[in-house]
């Protein structure tokens, strides 16, 4: 008996929204909580979170007729691991102080469960093409999750967006919002609103 398998368009658009890795799924917290102080490192983040998980739902997704059962888990981590390195290694060439801002957590993508997970649900069992569109789906929807975050933040702790002033001298910034338990604030806010948002919409339809 054959299960039905969500087409590449289902798969784009529903890692955008409706199983959005942040806000639907709880995945890849670590970078969330600890890189969204600002635009520049969410950015960034994004974009390394991005090219590795396309790159490896690519790679999988080509040999997933070899895959073995009780290696997959292996492989899937040795392949997220080789392009961890090179963006690792590219961001420390070419971006070296943003590479330092972010410390180890470009190292950590390769414990990252969005990428293992979409490894494992998608591109193992799925056509390049679909695994491309899920990864680039996913990549937006984590894009989208970090952005909303960090503009938070940003504008409510330092009064800037992308190191640009944003809000008046007199309007007083909330320091605590670019400390640890201001992402943790943000985040529990921007949930309750996503969460809030679909059940209202569910009501609606």
């Amino acid at each position: 008996m054959t299960t039905h398998q969500p087409t590449a368009m289902e798969r784009f658009l529903n890692g955008i929204i409706p199983e959005n890795p942040v806000y639907r799924q709880l995945l890849g917290m670590c970078p969330t909580l600890a890189v969204t102080g600002a635009m520049k490192p969410a950015l960034t983040m994004a974009a390394a979170t991005a090219f590795v998980l396309v790159s490896a739902n690519l790679i999988v997704s080509l040999i997933r007729g070899l895959l073995k059962p009780h290696l997959r888990i292996l492989v899937f981590t040795l392949t997220i691991a080789t392009f961890v390195t090179i963006a690792d290694r590219f961001l420390a060439a070419y971006l070296y102080a943003m590479s330092k801002q972010l410390g180890p957590y470009v190292p950590l993508i390769i414990v990252n469960c969005l990428i293992i997970s979409r490894c494992e649900i998608c591109s193992s069992k799925q056509s390049l093409g679909v695994a491309l569109a899920d990864g680039v789906g996913m990549s937006l929807g984590f894009a989208l999750a970090l952005v909303s975050i960090a503009t938070v933040r940003e504008i409510l702790g330092s009064g800037t967006w992308f190191g640009l002033s944003v809000l008046p001298a007199s309007w007083p910034t909330w320091g605590i919002m670019i400390l640890p338990p201001g992402a943790f604030l943000v985040l529990g806010l921007l949930l309750g609103a996503v969460e809030w948002l679909g059940r209202r919409r569910a009501t609606s339809a």
